[in-house]
């Protein structure tokens, strides 16, 4: 559990040193960012009192300075005390562990106020008083005592979190096995309410453990466990209808048992991480990433110089072959670029050489230490590492470019639509023949996961390419068996519904492996930065009235369901204008500045959606909105601007798209400015709706602008070639 001691060598709190010697160690480890956030100040100050200057002349001001800080720590840790021991009532298994590190840390507190009263220290009393001065150590003992029993209680505290989040969990499940055997719409629909409101409070105590976990690993993990269940859900309630509806389907059931067995294995990893516990013989990754392999091969390498005689040549021959042996994952792909395998055989072939090159300097730097030798050695170690950068590039470039290459050819879902088409008429003939081009797009995406995952740079990301694998493995065999099902019954609304949601976490998961992408290639390009939000620790009932302001207007399923569908379409939308966007040579134009700035806003509120991202309450996406609906108005003044160079039927079909979009922003902008009574479910629908279409517009704009001016350009200037070769394309009218 989260308060137990750490193991040797393992993380521990805090340890904070000054010129006294003195260190504040707690000996406990610290697994959450809310611990940790919620204990540096009350470090900072005691480090503050321990480490003053024992000068012999104490002015006024030092005087001050120190009681007031003691006064501080004696007062928070007052307060600390009283919303532990509110915690420790509402907890009765944790009552007395809570309690007694409370009272540690009253009487710590009191001790270090009493010691930092110093007011009359330069005209003492005859029985002269003790104070910080006069006994150092007892000041340490009792920093080193309250630093410990805050600790504890924050621990204690923590794992009040995690036994909410175990609890949450069994009744989830228990409901879920009530589920499996219902036989009854009737019972179902009850059932169900229930099962919604428990994953809605599951969901909400593992987004704020996520958001709060220190570990990128596990929080990486916890983000997968979660969207499965997320995306599952709405997957359980419509296969589950469809077995009730068709008893004697065997797709029908196959569906069903597919979405449960999935829940359950995300519920069992949720729980094995907030409480740190590994099934038997599970390892994080099934195998290390090549990038993973390079970078230890690199670190070994450029430590050669200090290590001469304590590495192996053999084992540094075998970590080689391994990093070479799995960029077979792409030389043996269909899917890779003549050019881009040749260049990873002819770089393999070279970082082998080079490793021999080394080998022969490093024996020799073995046996004769000579000034040349030793900068051989070096240039030798220069060479391999650069090969192996050139290497990564190779991999990376050969990566994004068969995702990019892939999302893009499958962006229209043809397959999908045309299962929908033939389970609707029956056909099951047509449905076993695009149920094939299925599972061969599949297979495509599977691959490109694996490839991804061997360049995604961190541990965090390659958790997200594995989870991704798996999603398109388990949903693109979950497509095929609703279709069946809708194909047998094909006048059954429920199984048109259930395919409907089945096709729906497909595209979710193409649009995820879409934003994966932009990842992976920000990490490899060095722009990755993290931002947290710290939300773990318990509140006491008592002290958290503010609550019921986050439950006014709830919204039911149906409501819920609609959002989340709507802000689905919204995040494919954003990605489409990202894909236009991307396009344009002159990425300083203002149509793509105001563009690429309404395509960011709209995902955020995609996250939104998610319950992730930076706006976190109704009026942070309102402002958002805002904002955006002006971004759109400045779009469609800077289109109208430029429609003036073009041919008149050009304009005119210009004009015609943009004199679409301005209308839909000053109806956003009214929207934002409605007060609804409450109503902010209502509000946010609205708003998301109209949202949406103000970005399918975009889409259409952008795609427009691009193509006319690409033709104007030519047509006034043409054949004047660019310094790479392109023709001149004249974008640029800032």
């Amino acid at each position: 559990m989260a308060a137990s001691a750490a193991p040797a060598g393992g993380a521990r709190a805090f340890r904070s040193s000054g010129p006294s010697g003195f260190a504040l160690d707690s000996g406990l480890e610290i697994k959450t960012r809310s611990v940790e956030q919620t204990l540096l100040p009350l470090v900072s100050q005691i480090t503050t009192l321990i480490n003053h200057k024992d000068n012999t002349k104490k002015s006024d001001k030092t005087l001050q300075a120190i009681q007031r800080v003691g006064q501080a720590v004696n007062l928070a840790v007052g307060r600390f005390v009283k919303v532990g021991e509110a915690i420790a009532n509402e907890n009765w298994d944790l009552k007395e562990e809570i309690n007694t590190a409370c009272i540690e840390a009253k009487q710590a507190g009191e001790t270090i106020a009493a010691l930092t009263d110093v007011t009359n220290l330069n005209n003492p009393e005859p029985d002269v008083r003790i104070t910080i001065f006069t006994d150092k150590t007892g000041v340490v003992k009792a920093a080193r005592l309250l630093l410990s029993s805050v600790t504890k209680v924050l621990l204690l505290a923590d794992r009040v979190v995690i036994k909410q989040i175990i609890t949450s969990s069994n009744k989830v499940l228990a409901t879920m096995e009530r589920l499996e055997k219902v036989n009854s719409f009737q019972e179902f629909v009850q059932i169900f309410s229930q099962f919604g409101n428990e994953m809605v409070e599951f969901a909400h105590l593992t987004g704020d453990r996520q958001n709060d976990l220190k570990d990128e690993k596990k929080k990486a993990k916890m983000a997968a466990a979660r969207a499965v269940l997320e995306k599952c859900t709405m997957m359980l309630l419509t296969a589950s209808k469809t077995c009730l509806r068709h008893p004697n389907c065997e797709s029908a059931h196959k569906n069903k048992e597919g979405v449960f067995d999935r829940m359950k294995v995300a519920l069992d990893k949720v729980i094995e991480i907030v409480t740190d516990c590994k099934p038997n013989g599970e390892t994080d990754i099934s195998s290390i990433s090549i990038f993973t392999g390079i970078k230890e091969f690199k670190m070994n390498v450029e430590a050669l110089p200090e290590n001469l005689y304590f590495q192996s040549k053999e084992n540094l021959s075998l970590m080689l072959e391994v990093i070479l042996e799995r960029t077979e994952d792409f030389t043996d792909s269909a899917f890779t670029s003549h050019e881009h395998r040749e260049r990873i055989l002819a770089l393999s072939m070279q970082a082998r050489m080079e490793l021999q090159q080394l080998i022969s300097m490093w024996t020799q730097a073995q046996s004769k230490k000579t000034k040349s030798i030793a900068e051989e050695l070096e240039l030798a170690i220069l060479k391999i590492c650069h090969s192996l950068n050139e290497l990564k590039k190779e991999l990376h470039s050969s990566a994004a470019q068969q995702a990019a290459d892939l999302l893009k050819y499958h962006a229209d879902h043809v397959a999908l639509k045309a299962l929908k088409l033939t389970g609707g008429e029956g056909n099951l003939e047509a449905l076993a023949e695009y149920a094939c081009k299925l599972s061969e797009q599949k297979e495509q995406l599977v691959e490109t996961c694996r490839l991804l995952r061997h360049v995604s740079g961190t541990e965090p990301l390659e958790i997200t390419c594995v989870h991704a694998e798996e999603t398109f493995q388990v949903t693109g065999q979950q497509i095929i068996s609703a279709a069946e099902t809708l194909t047998l019954h094909p006048s059954s609304k429920i199984a048109k519904e259930n395919l409907d949601v089945f096709c729906e976490a497909w595209e979710s998961q193409i649009s995820d492996m879409s934003t994966l992408l932009r990842e992976i290639s920000d990490v490899f390009e060095g722009r990755r930065g993290e931002k947290y939000g710290y939300l773990s620790l318990p509140k006491p009932v008592k002290n958290n009235a503010n609550l019921k302001s986050l439950k006014v207007d709830k919204p039911d399923s149906e409501e819920q369901a609609k959002i989340t569908k709507l802000g689905l379409k919204l995040g494919l939308l954003t990605s489409n204008a990202d894909c236009e966007i991307e396009k344009w040579e002159d990425q300083e134009n203002e149509i793509v500045d105001y563009g690429r700035n309404m395509s960011s806003m709209a995902y955020s509120l995609y996250l939104f959606t998610r319950g992730e991202g930076p706006l976190k309450t109704s009026q942070d996406l309102i402002h958002q909105l805002e904002v955006f609906a002006t971004e759109g108005l400045k779009l469609a003044s800077s289109v109208q601007a430029i429609s003036k160079q073009l041919k008149d039927d050009d304009k005119r079909m210009l004009l015609l798209e943009v004199n679409k979009l301005i209308p839909l922003c000053h109806q956003l902008q009214t929207i934002t400015k409605t007060p609804l009574q409450n109503k902010v479910f209502l509000k946010v629908d609205k708003c998301i709706a109209k949202t949406r279409s103000v970005m399918a517009l975009l889409v259409q704009l952008l795609s427009l602008c691009y193509k006319l001016l690409k033709s104007s350009a030519e047509t006034n200037c043409p054949n004047i070639p660019t310094s790479d070769g392109k023709q001149k394309m004249g974008l640029s009218y800032k």
